[in-house]
């Protein structure tokens, strides 16, 4: 029999275990090693695509914002003057209410507070003007729109029925025509704007001395004219 035949044999047979447990050692160590090579890259794919997921939703976030800060700049259109339509509504909103009354420049001060109407003397027959405060202005005509405050009492007891300064708003109305009554169409016409004016209306000139509005009799009025165009 060869030498060695034997021999070698029972030498495998014997080592045959520990050969077989380091190559299974070697093997599951490179199985290892590959795994975690597979892992290290899976680990490494995740965080380059978890990278690239945050840069893009940022990108997103930020062509979101771009988009909408355009859409409002294209919805808010620009007035007069640089001042976007909503701060200029705003600062029209704000803005103070004009003064009551609008007395014309430069007239006496005192067109600004409510005159007192009180009770006349007397018995009146035909219209009469008295000035109070004398305007500067131009002398008011037929045909033109006056506007005006008043006061009207009732002659004989002072009583007011009816003024504009109550409701904090002045009166228009064409002179002469026809849309009051005959003493303001006639005893307004000359008078210049500014001024300040007492109306004594006799009943005829007025509403009459049983009217339906209940206001019969002679009246006084007083009468401020602001302007006359």
């Amino acid at each position: 029999m060869p030498y060695g035949g034997p021999v070698t044999d029972r030498v495998t047979a014997r080592q045959r275990p520990a050969l077989s447990s380091k190559a299974e050692k070697r093997a599951a160590a490179k199985a290892a090693k590959r795994r975690a090579a597979a892992a290290a890259k899976r680990r490494q794919t995740l965080t380059v695509a978890g990278a690239a997921a945050a840069v893009i939703a940022v990108l997103a976030i930020v062509v979101v914002l771009a988009v909408r800060g355009g859409d409002d700049e294209a919805s808010t259109p620009t007035a007069a003057g640089g001042t976007s339509a909503p701060a200029a509504a705003e600062a029209t909103t704000e803005a103070p209410a004009a003064a009551f009354p609008p007395v014309p420049a430069g007239a006496d001060p005192a067109l600004s507070k409510k005159p007192v109407a009180k009770a006349g003397k007397g018995t009146v027959t035909k219209l009469v003007v008295t000035p109070l405060i004398t305007g500067k202005g131009a002398a008011v005509q037929a045909g033109q729109t006056a506007t005006v405050n008043y006061v009207g009492v009732k002659y004989a007891d002072g009583k007011e029925f009816d003024s504009s300064w109550k409701r904090s708003q002045t009166f228009d109305f064409a002179v002469g025509g026809g849309q009051v009554i005959k003493g303001w169409d006639q005893g307004l016409v000359g008078v210049t704007v500014g001024s300040r004016v007492q109306l004594d209306i006799p009943a005829d000139l007025a509403y009459g001395d049983n009217p339906s509005n209940g206001v019969g009799g002679t009246l006084r009025f007083i009468v401020d004219v602001l302007a006359a165009k």
